[in-house]
């Protein structure tokens, strides 16, 4: 079966439940404490690493999701596994509006990468991914920014160096999972510019 944009869609609604483990996160943290929220996380990347023995050493066919794996996944760890794995080290390391800046970066800004790319991209900027989708990102990823940031002392060199570095990680990368390098690199970005203001 081709991968098309239904499959491209059903991904990203996918991706958005990260919304939900973040409200679940953060009540958790304000109830109980940081450590508390962070073992909840840690807790459920063990499930999805069974999930994932199931699926990869015992090649159990799970259902629903299966459906939404990319072909170069199929013999792989789904990009779940390095989400959270991005999400527990962000929300560990990064101050929590960069981390929060980040992890919706990586949400929204790679959903609109992949829709507006596939549905309007016709010029190829790098490998298989195009300038339309490369912009789209870019104007999402600042639309984060400034919204998660705009109370942080410095706020426009932070959402303009992590929106920009969280672009250039999702177009420069492929055969890696942007899942886990565009939190780390556009919240360690986000970071750094913090600490120099």
């Amino acid at each position: 079966m081709a991968w098309g944009l239904f499959h491209e869609i059903g991904r990203k609604i996918i991706h958005i439940t990260i919304l939900v483990v973040l409200a679940v996160y953060f009540f958790i943290e304000g109830s109980l404490g940081k450590q508390i929220a962070l073992l909840f996380l840690v807790g459920l990347l063990i499930v999805f690493l069974v999930l994932e023995y199931f699926r990869l050493e015992l090649n159990w066919r799970m259902p629903f999701f299966s459906e939404f794996i990319r072909p170069k996944e199929q013999n792989r760890m789904y990009g779940v596994i390095y989400f959270l794995s991005a999400t527990i080290i962000s929300l560990a390391v990064f101050d929590p509006k960069i981390a929060l800046a980040a992890l919706l970066m990586t949400t929204f800004g790679d959903m609109v990468a992949a829709l507006v790319g596939k549905r309007y991209g016709t010029t190829l900027i790098y490998r298989n991914k195009t300038w339309a989708g490369f912009f789209a990102e870019m104007i999402m990823n600042l639309f984060v920014g400034f919204f998660v940031l705009t109370n942080v002392p410095g706020y426009i060199y932070i959402v303009l160096g992590m929106a920009f570095t969280a672009t250039i990680v999702e177009t420069l990368v492929d055969e890696l999972d942007d899942n886990l390098l565009i939190p780390l690199f556009s919240g360690f970005a986000g970071q750094i510019i913090l600490f120099s203001l």
